[in-house]
């Protein structure tokens, strides 16, 4: 199962367990009784899937590709639904032009690797970064990690436990310390020191979206006079059970930064992991990993296949 192995995938599955037995537990109450797939199952089906935090308009597009294969065989049984639920979301999960990255390598020709999170306090922006840097470190790569989320003492602390958890190097300034500053200081010494991979954290307010947008656009500024192409990738970082909340910081992130992917985190403690699902879709921007558990191991590269699988089998 290539990066996929067994121990992945039995984590994974109890990971979304909460979700599974929640679309499950509807999907059974959508079919009660009826031996096929009609406009009834279907209306009811559209409301689990609602109810799970896909999201209307991806809804929509799910049950509309199932309106077409109904169609087509004039007599679906509802056993067969499950097998074609799973089909459609990964059929529409792959549609999507990014392909799933399998391992933890790097890409060629870009050393040190910049990786600028972003997301607002409290979704566990702190602790995805301690996990990141320790998946690297796991893999043989050299990482420096940037507190420049300098709005915060707690940021900076927090950020200082994990460094030193997962015996990483952390750059920071004192509270209050201009953020690029700190971005400048922590690629010019990951140059230096030869390292793999940087990541930077930045301020989580997003109640100003002009100030947001001018802070991370400065980081970036900055950090470029060092490494011209940085940031090679913004991570946002969303709380999977705060549901639709998490679509719509996304979407408001996006108007304010250039994401190139997103984390979905605490999917383990929620039956909302649909919005996985509506949030890649919706915004077209990759879901790279999904949080599954308190463990460092249970930061997962995020494979839509088996993610889809993971809930509806």
């Amino acid at each position: 199962m290539g990066i996929f192995s067994k121990d992945k995938k039995q984590n994974l599955d109890k990971g979304l367990s909460k979700t599974k037995q929640s679309v499950f537990q509807k999907l059974s109450r959508a079919v009660v009784g009826k031996s096929k797939v009609d406009d009834d199952v279907l209306d009811q089906l559209e409301e689990v899937l609602i109810t799970s935090d896909v999201g209307v308009n991806t809804t929509l597009k799910i049950i509309e590709r199932i309106e077409e294969r109904v169609s087509k065989d004039k007599y679906t049984s509802t056993t067969e639904l499950n097998q074609i639920l799973r089909e459609e979301i990964t059929g529409l999960l792959t549609e999507t032009e990014h392909k799933d990255q399998n391992t933890w390598e790097l890409p060629e020709g870009k050393k040190p690797y910049v990786i600028m999170i972003v997301g607002v306090n409290g979704v566990g922006k702190t602790t995805t970064i301690g996990k990141l840097a320790h998946k690297y470190k796991e893999n043989g790569k050299k990482v420096i990690i940037g507190a420049a989320d300098t709005f915060r003492a707690a940021a900076i602390d927090q950020l200082e436990i994990w460094s030193q958890r997962v015996d990483v190097p952390l750059i920071k300034q004192k509270m209050g310390s201009d953020p690029a500053s700190v971005a400048y200081d922590t690629v010019a010494s990951a140059q230096k020191q030869d390292a793999d991979v940087v990541i930077i954290d930045t301020a989580g307010r997003l109640h100003n979206k002009v100030n947001l947008m001018n802070e991370l656009s400065k980081i970036k500024r900055v950090m470029q006079k060092v490494i011209p192409d940085a940031p090679h990738e913004i991570l946002l970082i969303l709380d999977g059970s705060t549901g639709q909340n998490a679509f719509e910081q996304a979407k408001q992130f996006t108007k304010a930064t250039e994401i190139t992917a997103m984390a979905i985190t605490k999917l383990d403690g929620t039956a909302k992991g649909g919005v996985v699902i509506g949030v890649s879709d919706q915004l077209q921007v990759p879901v790279k990993y999904i949080g599954i558990g308190e463990k460092v191991e249970d930061l997962q590269i995020f494979n839509k296949t088996e993610f889809v699988d993971s809930l509806f089998s």
